[in-house]
Order: C-alpha cells, then structure tokens, then sequence
C-alpha cells in the first residue's frame, strides 16, 4: 500500500535519530572506560591521588626526546617511594637529611669529595635559606638536592592536606633559591617517613620524586661509630638506599663512619650513584 510522502519523511527522520542516539550512548560507555582506566594508579587505587603516579608515559625515563617536543608526551612523576638506584646492580645510593649545616656539611662533602661520591642532600627550608653557601656548594660537587620540608615534622602525614602542601613547596622554593642557578630540587623525603598520598601526589605534581630509604644508619642517636659501621654493613641486604645526617646535632661520629663506609663500599666493588627519578 502506498504511502504519503509526508510519512516516509517521518520515518526516515526518525530512523536517522535512532542511529545518531546509538552512536552517542556508544561513545559515553567507551569514555566513561577510559576514564576510570586513566585514574587508576601505581597502587591500584581508584582516585585523584594515583592518576599523577602512573608510569606509562613514553617518555617517563626521559630517553624519548627533549620536553617540552611537541612528539614528546609530557612527563609524568611517579607518586611511588623510590628506593632503587639509577646505576642498578650493586649501586648503593648515599643520602644525606636535615641540613646544610655550618659545621658538618661542609666535613660530609669533604669526605665524599675524597671517595668521589656523589650523594642526595635532603635539605630542610628554613636550614637552605639561612646558609645558600653551602647549597651552592652540594650542587657545584656534583651532588642532588631533596626536599625535606620546611619544620621536619614527623607527624604531618596526621595534619591537613594545605599544611602538607605549605611544607613540601615552601621548603622546595627556599632550596631553589638558596641554590640559584636554575638548580632544582628533584626529591622529596618526607620527615621520619610519614608519607601520605596527598603529600606524595604534591611532590610528584611539583616535579620531585618521592623518596624512601633501605638502610637507616642510626647515626642521628650518636651510637658510636662503630655502631654506624655495623649497622650500614649489616642491612646493606635491604637495598641500596643508605640514611646518615650532616643536621640535628654533633655528626662527628657520622663523618668519620661515613669515611669508613665508602672506603668499604669500595673494597667491595660497589660503585654510588643517585636514587631513581622517573620509571623505565
């Protein structure tokens, strides 16, 4: 039966709609996978706070071409704790908390210089800001800059994300200024080890790799040296990244325990280098 031209232009509107309506309902299910694929982080969380941690970007270790190419994806800074070396094998990274201080930071680059070491300084704020002498010094020896906050508070993984957030960047500006030069802070070390998302998620946001430790000296307490030498030795089995302090007192003892540690370091046949940045 024939019909009036009225009603098939109807109905082929109406099927155009259908087929536009199908189209549109596949894209949201498609993007709304996407989405919840791209916020998924290193821990297996779903959240805000694991999207800046993810490794998959080409250029994450740096060897896919110069930032800022336009072929170049933008690097991303892992959230994780890196504890690895970037020598891998049997690297063994030296670090250094809670300066600059007047009296032992200049002894501990001595005594590196002697080794040709290159250490990871973790530097407090306030500390950097009141001696840029001794920044300019750890970054004309070669060595790296850490963000250690600005109050050493061991207890900010219990305060508030803002109260982070002042510590970890006030610091990071006031080592980079004291530095100058263009010289950055490229980790952070949160104060006695209280991490927390959020403050590995800012550090990682502003540029600097959150940073653990394998092997904490027990240096800060003054045991002995001794006791120094002993416990390095002892844990070395943990990982390669070793805690001593040139700040928060006498380092007498960490001085002459550190010259003794890289002079064994060296029997052994285990070169130093730097904690890794970014993820292969």
């Amino acid at each position: 039966m024939d019909r009036p031209m009225g009603f098939l232009a109807r109905t082929s509107k109406q099927a155009g709609q259908s087929r536009v309506a199908v189209v549109a309902a596949a894209v949201a299910v498609a993007a709304t996978v996407w989405g919840a694929t791209a916020i998924v982080g290193p821990d297996h969380r779903i959240g805000h706070e694991g999207a800046a941690g993810r490794t998959d970007d080409p250029a994450a270790d740096g060897s896919a071409g110069s930032p800022g190419s336009p072929d170049v994806p933008r690097q991303r800074m892992p959230e994780g704790i890196a504890h690895a070396s970037e020598g891998g094998g049997n690297t063994v990274n030296v670090t250094i908390d809670d300066g600059p201080d007047p009296r032992w930071t200049p002894r501990i680059l001595s005594v590196l210089a002697e080794h040709d070491v290159k250490a990871t300084f973790c530097m407090v704020g306030p500390q950097a800001a009141a001696h840029p002498d001794l920044v300019k010094q750890v970054v004309a020896g070669g060595h790296r800059l850490c963000d250690h906050t600005m109050s050493h508070d061991t207890a900010m993984d219990k305060k508030p994300v803002a109260y982070q957030k002042a510590q970890i960047l006030d610091a990071q500006r006031q080592i980079e200024q004291a530095a100058g030069g263009g010289a950055k802070v490229e980790y952070y070390r949160a104060p006695g080890g209280a991490f927390t998302p959020d403050s590995r998620r800012i550090a990682a946001a502003a540029g600097m790799r959150p940073l653990g430790w394998n092997v904490d000296s027990k240096d800060f307490n003054k045991p002995g040296v001794a006791a120094i030498v002993n416990t390095v030795k002892a844990e070395m089995k943990n990982g390669p990244t070793v805690l001593f302090h040139d700040g928060g007192g006498d380092r007498a003892q960490t001085v002459e325990a550190l010259d003794r540690i890289l002079a064994w370091l060296d029997d052994q046949g285990r070169p130093t280098g730097f904690p890794v940045r970014t993820a292969p």
